[in-house]
């Protein structure tokens, strides 16, 4: 699995780096399909809470899920945007086994 990570308009550190790829990892556990994860990372409205938006784009076989997450932290984003794709990969499964 590819993981890609891009932060818009600001550098993000080895430290987020690193806790991302640990955590997007572990989407492997639950589906052995995904081919790529694209991670975004993005400061909207500088100055206020809530400010840290986290897109997740995982490429599956004939499928693409789609999370996106605005909370305090970059790290509180991705863990909210993960829960999402475990669910759409979960709903992914299901298909493919009724298939």
């Amino acid at each position: 699995m590819d993981i890609s990570v891009k932060a818009i308009k600001f550098d993000a550190t080895e430290q987020l780096h690193e806790f991302i790829q640990k955590k997007v990892s572990k989407l492997e556990k639950f589906c052995s399909d995904i081919r790529k994860i694209e991670v975004s990372l993005k400061v909207v409205k500088p100055a206020t809470a809530l400010n840290k938006q986290a897109t997740l784009v995982a490429a599956l076989p004939g499928e693409e899920l789609f999370a996106e997450k605005i909370c305090d932290t970059f790290e509180e984003a991705i863990d909210q945007s993960l829960t999402a794709l475990e669910k759409q990969v979960a709903r992914y499964k299901e298909k493919q086994a009724k298939k």
